[in-house]
Formats: structure tokens, C-alpha cells, sequence
């Protein structure tokens, strides 16, 4: 009897190492096409970015006699002093403005709202404007430019900064709300009933112990809305109509003739343009990886 049990766990033994085998197997056969794709993205992602730079450090008059992909041998710094001369410091004070003025109040007004949403939730009406913000997200930017644009002529806003300030907010709200409101329901219960049995009001609750709690998703909103506003070229184009309120974006039409582009010069606008975002990331890094973090360890 034992010499017959010995013999059966033997083939299971057997078979428990060539499946453990096929898994490691499985599993560097998968890690090595993870691997290859991620450097096929890295290629895809930095060829762009390459072409760009190269690009704007050469001349016009040989920008389509050279090869795109090779480096001039007189790089100069001409078309990145072409595009500060025109302007570029007031397209940039713009769209500073514009993106600072949008995401603020939209980041604010969606935090506050997504706190009532979830400990209101049994209020009919914060039901309701939960609804209207989630139709809000179904409804694109391109399908309201006439109605806005006639709205900011109505206001008298049009040619301004506030009539791109104004939309911005508006089209930020919904995302943003949805995003801050299923943040808050992973917010323990009994944090809030503690809150209020200490005797602190729902104003104290929000800024004491909601705002730490989410600022991963506070964070994150304000990154993706400000890089949503900074990019922004459809209201721009269609609510401005003199150079002295354009952004940065629309600006770098200035750069197109009648016959031609000059495309260095419009590449330098890019990489300019670019830069601001990077400092800022390189800055505030370390206050994402924190708030990042914290909502891990929560």
C-alpha cells in the first residue's frame, strides 16, 4: 500500500515541475515581447521628439535639401531668437493666464462639488446635478462652438481672455467631478462620522480631512485639465480674433505664409512651448510621487 502511494505522488511531483516549468517559460517568453514592445514605443515616442529638436536648430534655405533625420552641421540658434522676437512672451503671459484662471475655479468648484455628491447622495438634487455632470462628459467640444461663440458674443466677451477662460471651466467641470467623486467614496465612513462627532462642520471635514485624503486625484485632475487648457486650439481659433490675445498654440500660425511654413521656426515655437510643462514636472515631481504614495498607503 505505501509503495503504491509512493508511485502515485512521484508522476504528480513530476507533473507539478513541468507545469512550474512551462509557467517560467510562459513567463520570459511574455516578458520578452513586453520588453520589445516597450522599446518599440520608446523608438516611436523619442524619433518625434528627435526630429524635432534637430530640426529647429537648422537654416530654412536647408531645411528640404538635408536629410530630416540627420543633425545640421552649422546648427544655429536663429529661428529660437526669430520666434521670442515675435511676440512670443505675450502668447506666453496668455496662455499662463488662460490655464491658470480655468483650472483653479474648475479644480475648486469639482472638489466641493464632489464632496456634496457623496455625502448628499441620498438629496435627490445632488443626484440629479451627478446626472447632468455625467451627460456632461458625452457632449464634445466640437458640438457646442456655435452655441458658446454666440453665448460670449451675447456677454460681450468676445476677443478676450475671460472668453477662453470661461468655457474651459465649463468643459473641465464633468471629468474632473467624476473623477474626484469616486475618489472620496474610497474615503472610510468612520473618518467622517469621527469628524462630526468632535463637532467639526462639513466646511472643516472638506479642507481637514477630504482634501489630504484625495490630493492624488486633486493632483492628477489639475495636471491633466492644465495640459488640456495649455494645448487647447479650437477656442482660441474661434473666440480671439487679434494677435494680442492669441496662445500659444494659435500663435504658432504666425509662422505660416501664404506659399510656405517655415517649419524650424515653427518646430523652435514647439520646443518652446513645450518647455514650461517640463520645468514644471521637474519641479513638482516629487509633490506627485508624494500624493501618489499617500493614496497608496491609504
Amino acid at each position: 500500500m505505501t509503495t503504491t502511494l509512493t508511485e502515485t505522488r512521484r508522476p504528480q511531483k513530476a507533473a507539478d515541475r513541468e507545469r512550474q516549468r512551462h509557467s517560467r517559460g510562459t513567463a520570459r517568453r511574455r516578458n520578452w515581447i513586453g520588453g520589445l514592445a516597450g522599446w518599440l514605443w520608446l523608438a516611436i515616442v523619442a524619433v518625434p521628439l528627435y526630429w524635432t529638436l534637430i530640426t529647429s536648430l537648422k537654416v530654412q534655405s536647408r531645411y528640404y535639401a538635408s536629410n530630416p533625420l540627420v543633425p545640421s552641421s552649422d546648427p544655429t540658434l536663429d529661428n529660437y531668437r526669430l520666434v521670442i522676437e515675435s511676440d512670443f512672451v505675450r502668447y506666453f503671459v496668455n496662455s499662463v493666464v488662460v490655464t491658470a484662471g480655468a483650472v483653479v475655479p474648475a479644480v475648486l468648484f469639482s472638489f466641493m462639488a464632489a464632496y456634496a455628491i457623496v455625502r448628499g447622495w441620498r438629496m435627490r438634487v445632488l443626484r440629479a446635478m451627478n446626472g447632468l455632470f455625467l451627460m456632461g462628459l458625452a457632449i464634445p467640444l466640437q458640438a457646442t462652438v456655435i452655441p458658446v461663440y454666440l453665448i460670449i458674443i451675447k456677454l460681450h466677451l468676445y476677443d478676450s481672455l475671460p472668453a477662453l477662460i470661461l468655457p474651459s471651466i465649463a468643459f473641465a467641470i464633468p471629468l474632473s467631478v467624476l473623477v474626484l467623486t469616486n475618489f472620496i467614496r474610497d474615503v472610510p465612513k468612520e473618518l467622517f462620522d469621527s469628524m462630526k462627532v468632535d463637532g467639526a462642520t462639513e466646511w472643516t471635514t472638506l479642507w481637514r480631512l477630504a482634501a489630504p485624503l484625495t490630493r492624488p486625484a486633486i493632483l492628477t485632475v489639475t495636471i491633466f485639465n492644465a495640459l488640456t487648457i495649455w494645448n487647447g486650439f479650437l477656442l482660441p481659433l474661434v473666440l480671439t480674433q487679434s494677435p494680442e490675445r492669441r496662445t500659444l498654440p494659435l500663435a504658432l500660425w504666425t509662422f505660416q505664409g501664404q506659399y510656405g511654413v517655415n517649419v524650424p521656426a515653427v518646430l523652435a515655437a514647439v520646443v518652446l512651448t513645450t518647455l514650461p510643462v517640463l520645468v514644471l514636472y521637474a519641479f513638482g515631481r516629487r509633490q506627485l510621487l508624494s500624493g501618489l504614495t499617500a493614496g497608496f498607503s491609504r
